[in-house]
């Protein structure tokens, strides 16, 4: 079954750029566009797409409010993919904030953009450790969010699962996880299962975020 895509952004040479990548391949299909984020409510609950690949800065309502929006109001919302101009840009961690699956750079290669929306899609989160530490130590609380803080408190991690967090602030996968801590891949998924539980976290991102801004590892 192929993945289906809404794309999102104010430039139709973007999303006329993002289609052609995308329908070359044989298992993606791009079921709508809209050019602003006002647009995407009613257009995710028409077309219920896997994936939306969502520009952050639009002039009516950027991607931000956007992506709480659809994450509040649909049921079983799509995985959200930021496309953005600039990977340090305070939209983007704003953006993950909100709960987006990950970003993508609009200067991506096809082959970057495509293998992005089919890891998205098939739930895992799109996450480049060095971006977000670079996110959080810029935009970040670092430590000083008391939200996150109580968050972390509250959650009670065990000593391994604390030491699953780390390594997911690292950007390691799970069998990457299972590696470094001679355990099985079935072992680690229960742990980060457990993680994002005790969070409260929508994924990884999320959890790394929290990881990052209540203290409980440094984003420098």
């Amino acid at each position: 079954m192929a993945v289906t895509v809404l794309l999102v952004d104010d430039e139709p040479l973007v999303r006329a750029g993002l289609r052609a990548v995308l329908e070359a391949q044989g298992d993606i299909e791009v079921v709508g566009e809209a050019a602003d984020g006002a647009a995407v409510i009613p257009l995710v609950r028409r077309l219920r797409p896997d994936v939306v690949a969502m520009d952050v800065r639009m002039p009516l309502m950027d991607g931000i409010e956007a992506t709480r929006a659809v994450l509040r109001t649909v049921d079983g919302p799509p995985k959200i993919l930021v496309v953005t101009t600039f990977e340090n840009d305070e939209y983007v961690y704003e953006a993950l904030r909100a709960g987006a699956d990950g970003f993508l750079l609009k200067r991506a290669r096809p082959a970057e953009i495509v293998h992005a929306v089919r890891l998205v899609a098939e739930g895992e989160s799109l996450l480049f450790p060095a971006s977000v530490r670079r996110l959080a130590a810029e935009y970040g609380e670092a430590g000083g969010d008391r939200a996150a803080r109580d968050t972390l408190e509250r959650a009670r991690l065990t000593g391994r699962e604390a030491e699953v967090l780390r390594l997911m602030t690292r950007g390691l996968s799970n069998a990457e996880i299972a590696e470094q801590l001679v355990v099985g891949t079935e072992t680690v998924k229960s742990h980060v299962s457990a993680v994002l539980a005790k969070l409260g976290a929508r994924d990884r991102v999320q959890a790394v975020i929290t990881a990052y801004e209540s203290g409980f590892v440094a984003p420098g």
